[in-house]
């Protein structure tokens, strides 16, 4: 018994030094104890509440990619929404953000009535862009998808056909003014039926250079305030109108700020890019790809520009990332929808939340190799398990954090999510290294304490341990294989029950002395109730 209490007393005389020291430099050596220095005295950035977003696209089941055709039913023209594990797993969000586009969004009309349209869907066609023909979105499926989407209580982004009316320019460009008259009758009728939309987005990859056609940002921007005149109108009286939402592409500096310039200061409220950071689906070197620090850094200078461009030009625009698939062209099986994916998807939400990023889309909910959930069982990828971790224990602020030891580790911290203190997200990216981190901050300190300077009134008694509890949740492929599309909690597998139930995510609880042990090729969660973080009152 002697032995054991004085165990305990160096344990928190050890766990004092750290929180004393503020944000000394530790032992960075593996398995020495490293440390992760979070500033907990304010917020560098606030997400949106629902930052965690899906998205739901257009193609047909004959949409392939390198011989491969990944999409099956599960797009939103024939996807089975009376599919318990797809209403459980939206659900399990209360609410998930569901962004509705695509490529085919701009080729897609919707069958309001008019006469000299006729309603037929996607045919394939090669010399069309993307190969198919005109497609419609006949007027029963979207009674259908909203019964869905109210059911399941997700918040819809609506994308809209930008392409109507285009007449093609001597530069190569898609001009003249957008033909609004079919969404303006589409968005009506979603208004005549009470169906709730967070927000409509104009338009699919046709900023900058584009894909597959492009619309100059001067032009843009007189179709973002027709659309916002649009909205204005059909929701005249109503307590709240839907977003603005622009132009859902990839970012080009000029374009995008052009777009801003031209639309400031509040008749778009939120500008849309597009991440595919990794290449082709194709490409054999995904997953090195993904396991490479600096590969990773890369797409920093995106979120940060367009973080400089917002601040600059005195707008209340907020940025979104629209649509990341990591990989185009659909991905990649056994990559984008395995276990080694998460390595690259929540060091995406870490990094994009550090930069003002609001909500983060993923491509896709389900559908192609990159879906949340698999394309024919509709049961969760790891991917998935991942998102709604973030979603549960991450809230909306966010802190600014540093590891201190190797680049193979990635931390992010933000304020607990409903909960006291803050929540810690530690990515090991080492294949062989196993991590023991401390965590401190010049801004904590035990809730038991009053801050004098940088000096505690007292060490917390042995009396208040329990107050230094915190809860882990750690991430581990089954088997030890990356390439496993089933993943470990804290050791056991994750699955759906035969209910079609979407299972508990229970923690481990750890002592708050000890450090938080990462195993190679992990990911962990540590929600810290103790971290006193003057952010996160």
């Amino acid at each position: 018994m002697a032995a054991g209490l004085l165990l305990k007393v160096v344990g928190f005389c050890f766990w004092a030094v750290f929180w004393l020291g503020g944000a000394a430099t530790v032992s960075t050596n593996a398995g020495a104890g490293e440390a992760v220095v979070v500033d907990a005295r304010s917020a560098i950035a606030v997400t949106d509440e629902e930052f965690v977003c899906a998205t739901l696209d257009w193609w047909p089941p004959d949409k392939c990619d390198y011989g491969t055709c990944s999409w099956g039913l599960a797009t939103l023209l024939n996807l089975n929404l009376s599919n318990k594990i797809l209403l459980n797993a939206v659900k399990a969000f209360s609410p998930l953000k569901l962004r509705l586009g695509g490529s085919l969004q701009d080729v897609l009309i919707y069958d309001t009535g008019d006469p000299q349209q006729q309603c037929t869907p996607f045919t394939k066609n090669s010399s069309a862009m993307f190969g198919f023909t005109q497609g419609c979105l006949p007027l029963h499926r979207w009674d259908e998808l909203n019964a869905f989407f109210q059911k399941s209580g997700a918040k819809i982004i609506f994308g809209l056909n930008a392409l109507n009316g285009r007449v093609p320019m001597p530069d190569g460009s898609l001009g003249g003014p957008w033909n609004y008259t079919n969404a303006a009758s589409f968005i009506r009728y979603t208004v005549s039926k009470g169906y709730d939309i967070h927000g409509w987005e104009l338009g699919n990859e046709l900023s900058g250079s584009g894909v597959g056609a492009r619309v100059d940002a001067d032009q843009y921007a007189a179709d973002v305030l027709a659309l916002k005149q649009i909205i204005d109108n059909s929701y005249q009286g109503h307590a709240s109108k839907p977003l603005v939402i622009a132009p859902g592409g990839f970012f080009d500096a000029a374009w995008f700020t052009e777009l801003i310039s031209r639309t400031k200061p509040n008749q778009m409220d939120v500008i849309t890019h597009h991440i595919y950071n990794l290449g082709p689906g194709v490409d054999t070197h995904l997953i090195e790809k993904i396991l490479d620090p600096s590969y990773l850094d890369g797409e920093a200078s995106t979120f940060s520009s367009l973080q400089g461009i917002l601040k600059s030009a005195g707008t209340s625009t907020v940025a979104w990332v629209g649509e990341a698939g990591g990989a185009y062209n659909s991905g990649h099986h056994l990559v984008t929808d395995a276990f080694v994916f998460s390595f690259w998807y929540l060091d995406q939400l870490g990094m994009s939340s550090k930069y003002d990023t609001k909500t983060y889309c993923r491509q896709t909910l389900i559908g192609g190799n990159y879906g949340l959930l698999n394309t024919t069982t509709f049961e969760p990828n790891p991917d998935y398990y991942s998102a709604l971790l973030w979603h549960r224990l991450m809230g909306t602020k966010v802190l600014s954090t540093t590891f201190k030891g190797t680049n193979k580790i990635r931390a992010y911290a933000h304020c607990a999510r409903d909960s006291d203190g803050i929540t810690l997200l530690l990515i090991n990216l080492s294949s062989n290294n196993t991590n023991h981190v401390y965590v401190t901050s010049e801004g904590a300190q035990p809730f038991s304490t009053k801050k004098e300077g940088r000096r505690f009134g007292h060490i917390p008694g042995l009396g208040e341990a329990a107050q230094l509890i915190r809860e882990e949740y750690h991430l581990t492929p089954k088997d030890g294989n990356l390439q496993s599309q089933h993943v470990l909690l804290n050791g056991n597998v994750l699955a759906p029950d035969a209910n079609g139930d979407i299972p508990k995510l229970e923690p481990v609880q750890v002592e708050g002395t000890q450090p938080i042990t990462v195993a190679p090729y992990s990911i962990v969660f540590a929600h810290i109730p103790s971290f006193y973080a003057p952010a996160c009152r």
